[in-house]
């Protein structure tokens, strides 16, 4: 038994029936490397023979009574792999824009939050005679670095490899608590809530107070700020439905551009999105006289694990996206001077500062507050707080195997918000980088010609980047 930290807690609280707090993935495999062939039933035991490794499998949540505090996890009794891991045909030509089709469907049904919260579709009949996978998993039981580290238990480095250990003892699902256990679990831990607040408000808000301060009093600040973001055509109130879209950029040739004008991977990622929002928007008539805003998700993961309880060890920062710049290279300079600046700021107010807060949050007030703000939609009447979130998460950079399957492809696809439809997110594998867009369906129908304009974004950067490769060698 375990209580969910009160940041893994708030993903729970955030969700309505428009506003889904699960991430995903899709990943294409080459099938033919799977010793003896493949088959569904073997990925379903290969899955089976790991769950012992992967703890997320099994948990699902117990709410406490009267939500008097945050919900426990508990291993599942009723535990049963044949619900999480489906199989379904893709549709003919079975390219990735079917697959992106069935990702989007996928995307767009809530979790069922009386089982352990995540699913896997195991899609047939791809072109080339490809496999699929479109994986699910709540938020609040993972996040962009967890996702990735949990890949060591489910791949392998090689085709053939043997299986891992099975576990020491037979698994046995652990007792659940009853209401009076729960109860009085939840009276202990608040006890202790007076001396935690003592110990975080108050250097939180001095070191908010003074990036304030460092703003106001004429500071030269190029972070991103809140609510100062422009509204655009995919920010306002969202749907259940979501639509999904891809691209796949080469590895070497944006650490060519990063090399090139001496700045960060990270900070080639924004400008792609940028210029491919940049196209985007001016397709449909919306020209940008202000600049763009991301949220941008940092890992506080440290050395120290055990500094942090929860899944979810991960805070945010703003930055602009330069996207009112039209030259390219101006563009890349100024974000990566908005993403130094951000991260100062974020190192001001502290890393641990939305981890730690996120402790005292309320769960009936964020549940309603939520409800209510998705119900009224209340993200048309404002200016959004951001306009998109961007995450890059670095991936493996040797090939993988999932059930003797090689993995040829792998994007991932995080949540949208109210008043933001609109989420890229970034994963490195092999030599490639892919991008995985998930999109509102009513805000971006078109959510293919904005992952298109990654590739255009990058063409523009590299002629840049030989110019002056040849400038500078003449």
């Amino acid at each position: 038994m375990e209580r969910l930290s009160g940041l893994d807690a708030a993903f729970l609280y955030l969700e309505t029936p428009s506003n889904h707090m699960h991430v995903c993935a899709t990943m294409v495999l080459d099938p033919s490397t799977v010793p003896d062939g493949y088959s569904f039933d073997k990925f379903k035991e290969m899955i089976r023979g790991r769950l012992h490794l992967v703890k997320q499998f099994r948990r699902r949540l117990v709410t406490v009574p009267f939500q008097m505090h945050h919900p426990i996890w508990i291993e599942d009794p009723d535990f049963d792999l044949d619900y999480h891991v489906r199989r379904l045909a893709a549709p003919a030509p079975g390219g990735e824009r079917e697959l992106a089709e069935i990702a989007g469907e996928v995307a767009s049904r809530p979790l069922d939050r009386s089982r352990p919260l995540w699913e896997m579709w195991i899609v047939e009949g791809l072109e080339n005679d490809a496999v699929g996978v479109v994986a699910k998993m709540h938020h609040s039981t993972i996040d962009g670095v967890s996702g990735a580290n949990m890949m060591v238990y489910l791949f392998d480095m090689e085709a053939d490899a043997p299986p891992p250990e099975p576990p020491e003892e037979e698994w046995r699902p652990e007792h659940k608590p009853s209401d009076f256990e729960l109860v009085g679990y939840a009276v202990q831990s608040r006890a202790k809530r007076p001396l935690q607040i003592l110990g975080v408000i108050p250097p939180t808000i001095r070191s908010v107070v003074n990036v304030a301060r460092g703003r106001i009093g004429g500071g030269t600040s190029r972070a991103g700020t809140p609510f100062a973001a422009p509204a655009t055509s995919f920010n306002g109130s969202i749907t259940p439905y979501r639509k999904v879209a891809f691209s796949n950029v080469p590895l070497d040739e944006v650490k060519m551009v990063k090399n090139a004008f001496g700045t960060t991977v990270n900070d080639v990622v924004l400008a792609l999105c940028s210029g491919a929002l940049r196209r985007y928007l001016e397709a449909h008539g919306q020209h940008l006289d202000k600049a763009l805003m991301a949220t941008c998700p940092v890992s506080v993961r440290g050395d120290d694990e055990t500094k942090h309880v929860g899944s979810n060890q991960v805070s945010a920062m703003f930055t602009s996206l330069a996207s009112d710049i039209d030259d390219p290279v101006e563009r890349l300079m100024a974000i990566h001077d908005s993403t130094k600046d951000a991260k100062e700021e974020h190192k001001a107010v502290g890393a641990d500062t939305l981890v730690n807060l996120g402790e005292f949050a309320a769960p009936n007030l964020f549940g309603l507050a939520a409800r209510l703000y998705s119900n009224m939609k209340l993200a048309d009447r404002h200016r959004p707080v951001h306009n998109l979130v961007i995450s890059n998460v670095p991936g493996p950079p040797f090939p993988l195997y999932f059930g003797g399957a090689r993995l040829v492809a792998m994007n991932p696809l995080g949540p949208i918000f109210e008043g933001s439809g609109l989420n890229v997110t970034v994963l490195s594998y092999l030599d490639l980088m892919g991008f995985g867009f998930m999109a509102d369906r009513e805000l971006v129908p078109d959510v293919w010609d904005l992952a298109a304009g990654v590739n255009e974004a990058l063409e523009e950067l590299k002629k840049a980047a030989d110019a002056k490769e040849g400038a500078s060698s003449s």
